[in-house]
Order: structure tokens, then C-alpha cells, then sequence
């Protein structure tokens, strides 16, 4: 039976979908994340032992979004980021970067693809002091094959407030204006995602609340994915979102964080990390091997009391 489909079509003669009619239309897949973690786990050896820095995180970052990622310290904040930049090789789980597995991929293959589609943006800075910052910001282009434009450069700094100031080097900057040249670095490239660590860790707060601004814009205006790691409940405030870890485990997530519920919820996990290094259990939290382990505890305790 031929089925009926309606003729009506846009006056612009842009090419329309024919939809069956009665039928609703369907919806295009959602685009893959351009980042995305898959039971991700990352053991590094040492003399006291296996430690694990990562235990099974699964966790994806959407085109246009700012996530922050926060926990106590040693929960695994910075391993999560390097692991997903390909900076780091999990020992198992799977990794995928603008649309690629790294699984497998070679150093020289990982290092064009970060070249190619990855931003970093690093709380030192990371600046060349004998270069200006304009050539700081043309490294990137240069390290490619590529001779760098003087007006792509010139709009790099110009888009972090910083026209005018391409002659000058890290010494003659202040701390705030070094850490815009140095995104104005993870700019020039274009890249799809940006990854910063601890970006405001060594500005006052004016000059983070600029670095803040612009990597809001990034994700607002350019639909980058920004992936922030950071102490500061103030600057995971402004994320879309926050995801907590702990002990290598995501334990939580935030959506449309403020910085007091940030301030409460890392507070609460810096807790319960302390005693867990104590040898203590925090409050609420099962005893290893969940309801079967209890149950046994519990039938233990019972026969002990008769």
C-alpha cells in the first residue's frame, strides 16, 4: 500500500525531510561527546605497592560545555584529566578524544591529535620567557608546519583583552595577563576541546575572575568542551557542572553549581577522606562487599550475642 506524504515544501527551496504524514518526525542522533571516558581505571606501581589512581570512571563532556572536576586531594582530579587529554595511558577502559580511541595510537599520532583538536591551559602558564607574547602564541602554529598569520595572531590576543601587548614577554606581564596569553596559545589552533588545570591557582581574584570569564565564553560562544580541574568552589561555580571524585571513584555530580553547595559537598568528601585514612568508616557508607558483607557481619554479631 503506497503510503501518503505531504507536499508541502519551503518557499527558501532548502532541501526538506518527507515525512510520512501522521507520522512524527524523528529526531537526529545526539553528536558523540568529544570527550569520553569509559571504565577508565589507572594503576601506578610504587615500592608500597599497587596504587590506584582511577577506578573504573565513566564519564562523558558534551560540545559546549564547561565541566569542573573537584575531590579531596589525591582523588584523582589531575589523572582524570590527563588520562583524557592522552597525556596519560590507562591501564584499562577505553578513552575517546574528537571522536578518536586512543587506545593503541602511538605517541606520535597522539601528539597530532592534541595538536589538531586540544587546548591546554596550565596554572603555571607554561610561557617561553625569552619569546614575546605574540610568539608564545604562534608556538603552537609554528610546532604544526604552519608560518603563523600576523592577524591571526593579533585576533588570538585581541579576543583575551590583550591587543596591543604582542611585543611583550612573560616578564613584562602581570600574572593574570601571562595565564590570557597562555590561553590565547590554547586558542590559536582552534581547538574543539580545552583542558585546564588549576587555570586561577596562582591569580588574585580579579585576574581569575577574567581567565574564568573567558573560558565560560569558550564553551558559550565557540562550543568548545572546557574540562576544569580546580580546589576553588568559586570557579567550579562557574561550570555548567561539577563531578566529584574520591579515592579514584566519581562520587557525585552537581548541575548548576553554586559555590556554597560546591564549598559543602567537597567539605563533606574531605571528611570522609580523613577517615578513611584513619582506618575509620565514614558515617552512612557500607563496609566493603555491600548487603552480603553486612549480612554476614550481621549474622555474626548474632551469634556472638547468643
Amino acid at each position: 500500500m503506497r503510503q501518503s506524504f505531504s507536499s508541502a515544501m519551503p518557499e527558501t527551496g532548502d532541501t526538506a525531510v518527507l515525512t510520512p504524514v501522521g507520522q512524527a518526525p524523528v529526531a537526529p542522533a545526539p553528536a558523540p561527546a568529544p570527550v569520553a571516558l569509559h571504565a577508565v581505571t589507572r594503576v601506578y606501581r610504587s615500592k608500597a605497592g599497587p596504587v590506584t589512581a582511577l577506578a573504573g570512571v565513566t564519564a562523558s563532556f558534551a560540545a559546549g560545555t564547561f565541566t569542573a572536576v573537584m575531590g579531596p586531594s589525591g582523588s584523582g582530579k589531575s589523572t582524570l584529566l590527563h588520562c583524557a587529554a592522552g597525556l596519560d595511558r590507562p591501564t584499562s577502559g577505553e578513552v575517546i578524544l574528537a571522536g578518536t580511541v586512543l587506545r593503541g595510537l602511538s605517541e606520535t599520532k597522539l601528539t597530532l591529535l592534541r595538536r589538531r583538536h586540544v587546548g591546554f591551559v596550565f596554572q603555571s602558564f607554561n610561557l617561553l620567557p625569552y619569546l614575546t607574547a605574540g610568539q608564545n602564541v604562534a608556538l603552537p602554529l609554528r610546532l604544526a608546519g604552519r608560518r603563523p598569520r600576523r592577524d591571526e595572531i593579533s585576533a588570538a590576543l585581541a579576543a583575551v583583552g590583550l591587543d596591543g601587548r604582542a611585543g611583550h614577554r612573560p616578564a613584562e606581564l602581570s600574572g593574570g595577563q601571562q595565564q590570557r596569553v597562555a590561553i590565547a596559545r590554547a586558542l590559536v589552533t582552534g581547538p574543539q576541546v580545552i583542558f585546564a588545570d588549576e587555570p586561577t591557582g596562582m591569580l588574585d581574584s580579579a585576574s581569575g575572575h577574567e581567565v574564568l570569564s573567558l573560558l565560560r565564553r569558550l564553551a558559550d560562544q565557540r562550543q568548545a568542551t572546557v574540562v576544569m580541574v580546580t580546589h576553588d568552589p568559586a570557579a567550579a561555580a562557574r561550570a555548567d557542572r561539577v563531578l566529584f571524585l574520591a579515592d579514584g571513584r566519581l562520587a557525585g555530580e552537581l548541575a548548576d553549581p553554586d559555590p556554597r553547595t560546591v564549598a559543602d559537598r567537597l567539605a563533606g568528601l574531605t571528611a570522609d577522606a580523613g577517615l578513611r585514612a584513619a582506618g575509620e568508616r565514614p558515617p552512612g557508607e557500607r563496609p566493603p562487599g555491600g548487603r552480603m558483607a553486612q549480612g554476614r557481619a550481621a549474622r555474626g554479631l548474632a551469634g556472638a550475642v547468643r
